[in-house]
């Protein structure tokens, strides 16, 4: 049940203050100060961040650091709003004036107060969380410099729900909301961290230090989020009550998901499929190298450089071939047909030799062998295979060099490849 809110209460103490606060001469004096502190500041602002963009151009710094000063460049514009702000303060501060400075005080507590927060954050990488976590702690400090950071607390801390005997407020939801965005960034932080240092132990094969990497982020996500919810003063109990329909929404909805992930695992674990493999999905018709395997999908690279994110649940239930799995060996062959009125024991060493000689990449150990296969209509069918220890370097391109080794081979030796021969017959139909 939600609790009783006596809004007219609430809105005649915030009208109450605004007049007391803002309506008075003393405050309108103070108000111009302001808006002229920061008429001036932008238009100081432009030509000033350009000499120093300029002067910065002539210095070498580290890419890092490059980026820190283009990011605090921003605080031109309040450092030069502070410094008229104070200025404003002392010159309607004199006896001349005899204006009361307290709202230009806190506004330019409030300016150094966003220039110093802007400064410390400057370690977080992510931009976003970056500027989410300045605009929460320059929130909290503006409201304790003007002395509403108490009543602000208060308030919140009186509208609120109970489930139970549990009561939920808006203080608490916003602390939760506040201390689980802080602990996942600082939980993906960490596991970012720990992925680093992984990869580092040569000990572990790849496919080790994947899973390693996904349970380790996995485990510290939902620590942060049970820490997170436990630690804002709400019982974990409560949302038993939503359990059962919460829990059989998020089982179908996340249904998909959670497969990808158990697979991703369970492909990690087996070792079928590891980053660096080459493998062939023949349903989807994607060849490529395995760049990285994440939590939901596995991403192809072909040989064109495209990018496929392929669910992990199609490497479990559909028809994969690797190419890097167990031996490095791989057999390929190549089809041709020759005319009857050679003798097909030459042909078989010609094709070999050519073979052997055509490239680099073709073993000789094993060799490559040529087979009669078949007595077709205008032709003789050979299969000549060979083996490669390198598919990651190509397929089709060296399939390519072993039909143009065998072409060149025939024009040699004079070697025929037929094609089809058809006859027609005519028949002359008495006329009428």
């Amino acid at each position: 049940m939600l609790d009783d809110i006596n809004i007219e209460k609430y809105w005649s103490i915030l009208v109450e203050w605004c007049g007391s606060i803002f309506w008075t001469p003393n405050t309108l004096y103070q108000g111009l100060v302001i808006l002229s502190a920061f008429l001036l500041a932008g238009i100081v602002y432009p030509s000033a961040r350009k000499k120093l963009h300029i002067g910065l151009e002539k210095t070498e710094f580290p890419e890092a650091v490059d980026k820190t000063i283009a990011n605090l460049e921003r605080l031109i514009f309040p450092i030069i709003a502070i410094l008229l702000t104070a200025v404003g303060a002392e010159i309607v501060g004199t006896e001349n004036f005899g204006v009361n400075t307290t709202l230009l005080d806190g506004v330019t507590k409030l300016l150094l107060a966003w220039i110093i927060i802007r400064i410390v954050v400057q370690f977080i990488g992510n931009p976003a969380m970056r500027s989410f976590f300045a605009f929460v702690t320059w929130t909290i400090a503006a409201l304790s410099i003007f002395g509403l950071l108490d009543k602000t607390t208060t308030t919140l801390d009186g509208f609120g729900f109970t489930i139970g005997e549990s009561k939920i407020t808006l203080l608490a939801i916003i602390n939760s909301i506040l201390l689980i965005v802080a602990l996942l960034y600082f939980a993906l932080f960490s596991a970012s961290f720990a992925e680093r240092r992984v990869r580092d132990v040569k000990s572990l094969t790849r496919s080790s230090q994947v899973l390693i990497s996904k349970i380790i982020r996995v485990a510290l996500i939902v620590f942060a989020l049970l820490i997170g919810v436990t630690s804002a003063g709400i019982d974990l109990s409560i949302f038993a009550v939503f359990g059962g329909a919460i829990g059989l929404g998020i089982g179908f909805g996340l249904q998909k998901g959670i497969s990808n992930l158990f697979s991703g695992m369970l492909l990690l674990m087996d070792r079928s499929i590891k980053p660096g493999d080459v493998i062939e999905i023949p349903d989807i018709g994607t060849f490529g190298w395995v760049n990285n395997m994440a939590a939901r999908y596995t991403e192809i690279v072909t040989r064109d450089n495209k990018s496929f994110l392929i669910p992990n649940e199609d490497f479990i239930t559909q028809r994969v071939v690797n190419w890097s799995h167990g031996s490095k060996l791989i057999r390929l062959e190549v089809k041709f047909g020759v005319s009857y009125k050679h003798n097909p024991h030459n042909i078989r060493d010609v094709a070999v030799k050519a073979i052997q000689e055509s490239h680099d990449r073709i073993c000789k150990n094993p060799a490559p062998v040529c087979h009669l296969v078949e007595f077709a209509d205008s032709a003789l069918n050979f299969t000549l295979r060979f083996w490669i220890k390198d598919a990651e370097a190509g397929v089709t391109n060296i399939r390519g060099v072993a039909m143009l080794a065998l072409w060149d081979a025939f024009q040699e030796h004079n070697i025929e490849i037929p094609y089809p021969h058809r006859q027609l017959y005519m028949t002359n139909y008495p006329s009428g």
